[in-house]
């Protein structure tokens, strides 16, 4: 299989919009499509596909590295269709290789629906802004989005920290500097302690990894910039706890005061597939730290935020069952979409059947009657 195939295959993925490209032994390529996975009608991989399909598009210092500790992960540019984020690893012996598809266009707010206050907040000077969600929810995207919000509205100086560099920004009313780590610095840590002395307004954090990490993103918030940064996290309260909890008990009350101050905001999003149209739709829910909810979360009391959110629409708050009913109620998505990625699946099943509409069992939904003997 030479890298006329590699292409082929990438070409494949970029025409039908397919989010993955999957390769293993014993398996023909597979796209991942609107979120499902689908064969492509070529031939079955064996190890020597693999290991030329790898060094197709391995770079030397990867390819260093996947011998060293059995994995690495890149970026490239596949012409200007598309650029890819690549995870290749070893398994039974053999290669794998899973191939993200990053869009070249940075989309609009309206095209993502994300929540209209979201562009006062980001006008702020300094705060942190936590954007959460399992992997593969759309995160990157709604920063790229926002970032690019900035760049092109505010002369800021940006400065983003990824692994690795997922979309492209150019220079707009912004000045606009990634660095991805790995490539152009060892560490998030690292990258962030330096950036510091760099003038930045706005800091692109990819990922709260450590605690360094985490203690440099609230002190970056805190000492006048504007700090984005991401957590594999469901739901705003969770990420407020997470946080606090990556801490040792005896600085948590120290933190709790500090993210009071700091934080201006949780994101937290699910990608569902739309039953309407091809593609996918993002359901957000959405915390606004007023001084209420600071109060709440200087004083520990984080299980009282989701009522508050009921409460702060005119704030522009919303919880994620919410959304994922009002898509559900505009069949954007169906009702087994929403009960899967709902936090209370219980109450939206009940919504349902008290609508007169009926759910699909699900595999945990079949309940086992333990009264008989």
């Amino acid at each position: 299989m030479s890298t006329m195939q590699i292409d082929r295959l990438l070409d494949t993925v970029v025409r039908t919009g397919a989010s993955d490209l999957h390769l293993t032994v014993g398996r023909r390529p597979t796209v991942r499509l609107h979120g499902h996975l689908k064969d492509l009608q070529t031939k079955i991989l064996e190890s020597d596909d693999m290991v030329a399909l790898m060094k197709a598009i391995t770079p030397e210092r990867n390819q260093q590295e996947l011998q060293e500790v059995g994995g690495t992960d890149f970026g490239f540019a596949f012409g200007d269709a598309a650029r890819f984020r690549v995870s290749v690893f070893r398994q039974r012996g053999d290669l794998a290789l899973v191939l993200r598809q990053i869009p070249n266009e940075l989309l609009t707010f309206e095209q993502i629906g994300l929540p209209e206050i979201v562009r006062e907040l980001i006008r702020r000077p300094q705060g942190l802004f936590l954007v959460t969600g399992p992997t593969g929810s759309g995160k990157t995207t709604s920063l790229a989005t926002m970032l690019d919000y900035v760049n092109k509205n505010y002369d800021r100086h940006i400065i983003t920290m990824e692994d690795p560099i997922e979309y492209y920004h150019n220079h707009k009313m912004s000045i606009f500097n990634q660095r991805e780590v790995g490539k152009d610095v060892p560490s998030f840590a690292e990258a962030l302690r330096r950036a510091l002395r760099q003038d930045p307004d706005v800091i692109l954090v990819g990922e709260m990894r450590d605690l360094e990490t985490i203690e440099s993103a609230i002190r970056a918030a805190e000492t006048g910039h504007l700090v984005f940064a991401t957590l594999h996290t469901n739901g705003a309260a969770k990420t407020i706890d997470r946080v606090v909890d990556a801490f040792p008990v005896t600085q948590q009350n120290q933190v709790r005061v500090q993210l009071s101050t700091a934080m201006i905001a949780v994101l937290s999003q699910q990608l569902l597939a739309r039953s309407d149209v091809q593609g996918r739709v993002a359901a957000y829910e959405f915390l606004v730290v007023t001084p209420a909810i600071a109060n709440l979360i200087r004083d520990a009391k984080t299980f009282r935020i989701d009522s508050m959110i009921q409460t702060g629409k005119k704030f522009g708050m919303q919880l994620l069952d919410e959304h994922l009913w009002s898509l559900y109620s505009e069949s954007k998505i169906s009702a087994e979409e929403m009960i899967d990625k709902a936090k209370n699946p219980a109450a939206l099943r009940d919504k349902v059947h008290q609508a007169g509409a009926t759910v699909g069992r699900a595999e945990w939904d079949v309940e086992v009657d333990a009264t008989e003997d």
